[in-house]
């Protein structure tokens, strides 16, 4: 089944996600639909959140189908190590055609659940700490809209104005403490 992807200013997306405490027969589905919905929407990373569904769970497939065997999926996820910085151009399935320039670590390790409840760990770079990182703020506490503000905060004081334009509609006036899509990691500020 293919989800539609939930759009910027649902509050889904504001929640914290709650974490995954049954590994059966549905959740192996959900995570084939999460697969599914990704590709249909030509992403390389997805959250549960972004389909409506507040659960701790984010797929990520780098390869956009090229490698089966590079299919990452990340229940109860949690990021224990980073290493360096890196700066690339993301973009976010919930915020159509805004893409931004993002600092993230260069090398990240995360701690995670699989399909079957089965705890791992796993590292990577290049764009493995994207996806990771990016699936981790959809799950975590910080809300698409923080994380916004904080990308935002951090442009030139010329560039915050026609960086915000895109979303007024969507903003509907609220005051947003700090974050936007693909924002630093509170426990990593940017250098």
């Amino acid at each position: 089944m293919i989800y539609p992807i939930v759009k910027f200013g649902d509050p889904v997306l504001e929640a914290k996600a709650a974490p995954v405490t049954e590994f059966d027969a549905a959740l192996r589905k959900l995570l084939d639909d999460m697969f599914e919905s990704m590709y249909a929407a030509h992403g390389v990373g997805l959250a549960a959140p972004q389909i409506g569904i507040s659960r701790r769970i984010a797929v990520i497939d780098v390869t956009f189908k090229e490698d089966p065997k590079a299919k990452l999926v990340l229940i109860n996820p949690e990021i224990i190590h980073t290493e360096g910085r890196i700066s690339q151009n993301e973009g976010c399935l919930s915020i159509p055609e805004f893409r931004e320039n993002v600092t993230r670590p260069k090398k990240v390790t995360v701690r995670a659940q699989n399909a079957k409840g089965e705890f791992f760990e796993h590292s990577g770079e290049e764009l493995l700490p994207f996806g990771t990182g990016h699936g981790h703020r959809h799950c975590s506490p910080v809300s698409l809209g923080r994380q916004w503000s904080v990308a935002v905060s951090h442009l030139p004081a010329a560039c915050q104005t026609s960086a915000r334009e895109p979303f007024e509609g969507m903003l509907h006036d609220r005051a947003l403490p700090g974050g936007g899509p693909g924002a630093h990691d509170a426990r990593h500020p940017p250098p």
